[in-house]
């Protein structure tokens, strides 16, 4: 098969992920990207920007929470590419509110799509990637995951279970030639941190030493070069993109 990067992005089609599926689109890569949104509109959004690059992405709806589900669309992917070199666990949502208020779906719906959803997609993954030895897994995290955020516990448990998790495979599957990471961002200008208040905003800017939101680009560029052979003695590790909030 030619040697064009085959990449599956979760949570691809807005935001932090669409960054990403864009930046590798820049190595003309085969991108499938991963959505639950409502409708197809973000997606297409993403697929034609894939295009304007030369890229005849695809999309999936699909719940990362549901392994079947999983399980079934890399079936496919496998099916059409026989391979899958590089997967970015993105896909995340949040459910906030102070732990005495928090009912148990709140925080079984976050740990299932946060965690479990990175669980079920990269063992879609990983015994192919460990038989042709090689593979890239970034898994995206959360500074939230390392400093904790009061209202978000059931977000926070699931992107340090995030960590520890990376940290694990990586020592699984570092002498098969596959390289596990973590990136940890912080406040990120996207839709998700667009709803939160002016007064939470300001807050949150007096304790980033930048002064500034990040960029879903800042983030993609640290993601593209865990999976560049620039990174080829790196695993195991989180980085952490927060504008210093966070050292």
């Amino acid at each position: 098969m030619e040697d064009r990067r085959v990449v599956v992005v979760t949570g691809g089609s807005r935001g932090i992920g669409r960054a990403i599926a864009l930046k590798f689109a820049e190595e003309n890569a085969h991108i499938i990207i991963f959505h639950y949104d409502p409708d197809e509109s973000a997606s297409s959004e993403t697929l034609n920007l894939l295009k304007e690059k030369g890229i005849e992405a695809k999309s999936f709806k699909v719940d990362v929470s549901d392994k079947k589900a999983v399980d079934s669309v890399f079936e496919k992917i496998f099916s059409e590419y026989k391979r899958v070199d590089v997967l970015i666990n993105n896909a995340g949502i949040t459910k906030d509110k102070l732990l005495i208020r928090m009912d148990e779906n709140d925080w079984d719906i976050v740990l299932n799509v946060n965690l479990k959803g990175v669980y079920n997609c990269t063992h879609a993954v990983l015994r192919n990637m460990i038989k042709q030895r090689r593979g890239w897994i970034v898994n995206i995290a959360s500074i939230v995951g390392q400093i904790g955020n009061a209202g978000q516990a059931n977000y926070a448990a699931s992107k340090a279970g995030i960590m520890g998790f990376t940290k694990s495979v990586a020592k699984e599957v570092a002498g098969r030639g596959i390289m596990v990471n973590a990136v940890a961002p912080g406040f990120i200008d996207t839709e998700m941190t667009a709803k939160l208040p002016d007064k939470v905003k300001e807050e949150f800017l007096k304790q980033i030493p930048i002064g500034r939101l990040g960029d879903p680009e800042e983030v993609a560029e640290v993601v593209y070069w865990l999976c560049s052979e620039g990174a080829s003695y790196v695993t195991g590790q989180v980085i952490h993109v927060n504008g210093g909030m966070y050292m």
